[in-house]
Formats: structure tokens, sequence, C-alpha cells
């Protein structure tokens, strides 16, 4: 039987970085692509994929409209849960924390980052919400563009004010290495007042 992997670091968000830089170089799309879960306060769950973001040393951040789905519920119940899965790899990570909003200077930096076509597209959806048509978006889309031309550079565009970013504030973290005949490795990092803790699960 195989030999079962070992992970060499007690800081969780060093060892996250080492793994994201292999997936940079062996994922043919969004390394930084994750399961986003959120909650009703209900507990009803959703799940759907998002882009993480560093924000100065803050792994877990991303942005969206807060009238959206998960903006709704995020607001109501401000926890989460990340998974990221890099198939070239066979690891997982999964995150869990408290969320908060970012500041504003956060996210205008980084909406001012983005294409001005993807800035436009984020300041007319009023996203998760009925959509008579496609030809209505498109519409919208085709009016918000001629109000500003191009001329105008991508950091004069407007960021709405629903378009908002968050954090998630880690608490636990795992990581999971495929193993042979299922005898997966997992190894959970949980914060404590003394710094990470660290141990071995069961696959």
């Amino acid at each position: 039987m195989p030999a079962p992997h070992e992970i060499a670091s007690d800081d969780p968000l060093r060892l996250f970085d080492l793994w994201m830089d292999e997936a940079r170089s062996s994922e043919p799309n969004d390394p930084n692509a994750c399961a986003l879960a959120t909650a009703t306060p209900g507990g009803a769950p959703s799940v759907r994929m998002v882009l993480a973001k560093p924000v100065g040393d803050r792994r877990f951040c991303f942005f969206t409209n807060a009238g959206s789905q998960k903006g709704r519920e995020l607001a109501a119940n401000p926890r989460a849960a990340l998974c990221f899965h890099w198939k070239s790899l066979r690891r997982q990570v999964r995150v869990e924390g408290r969320i908060a909003e970012l500041d504003d200077d956060a996210v205008d930096t980084y909406f001012h980052s983005r294409s001005r076509l993807s800035q436009i597209a984020a300041a007319i959806s009023s996203q998760s919400q009925p959509l008579a048509s496609r030809a209505a978006l498109e519409q919208a889309f085709h009016a918000f563009e001629q109000a500003h031309p191009e001329a105008i550079p991508p950091g004069q565009i407007p960021r709405p004010p629903f378009w908002r970013g968050y954090h998630l504030s880690e608490t636990r973290i795992e990581f999971w290495i495929d193993g042979h005949d299922r005898l997966h490795d997992r190894f959970l990092f949980l914060r404590t007042s003394d710094g990470w803790q660290r141990q071995r699960l069961y696959p």
C-alpha cells in the first residue's frame, strides 16, 4: 500500500498559498474558483461557484451584488463555507468562518481592475431577480455602454452601490488529498486562542 501523505506546515494559510501556487500551474482554468455555501437564518442552504481573490493579507475574498441570493443570505446570516477543488492535483481545501464586508476602497480597486465591459455588466444586472428576456438584458447593457463611451476610462465607470466585497475570516481549514483505495488523507486546522490546532481525520 502506498505511504500516506503528510504535510509539513503548521500554518494553514501558508500551506494554502503553496497549494494555490501549484494549482496555478496545473489547472486549465480559474484555479481560484471555489464553491461558496451560504444559508438563510432558518438553515436553508445554497451553493454556487465564485472566484476567490486575495485582498492584502486576506486570502478568501469575493465580490458580488449585495442584492443577489448570496448577498441577501450573507446579510441575514454572516457565516459561509468555501470549497476549492483542484482536479488536476486531486486535492481539496475547505474553509469555514464568519463573513464581513470589505471597505469601499478595496471594492473600488477591484471593481476598476475588471474590464470595462465586465464593469458595465455588473452595473446593469439585478442579480438573481426575474428577467423578462435576454433582449431586455442586452438592451440595458447597450444603453449603459452608450452612456459611458470608450472615451471614458474604465476607472471612471461608477461602481454601483450594491456591488460589494466580502471577506471570509477563516476559523476552520481542511486539506484533503486523494488516497489509494479511497483512503484519503485529511488534515484539519482549527483556530484557537493560541493559534492553529492541527489534527488528522478519518477519510
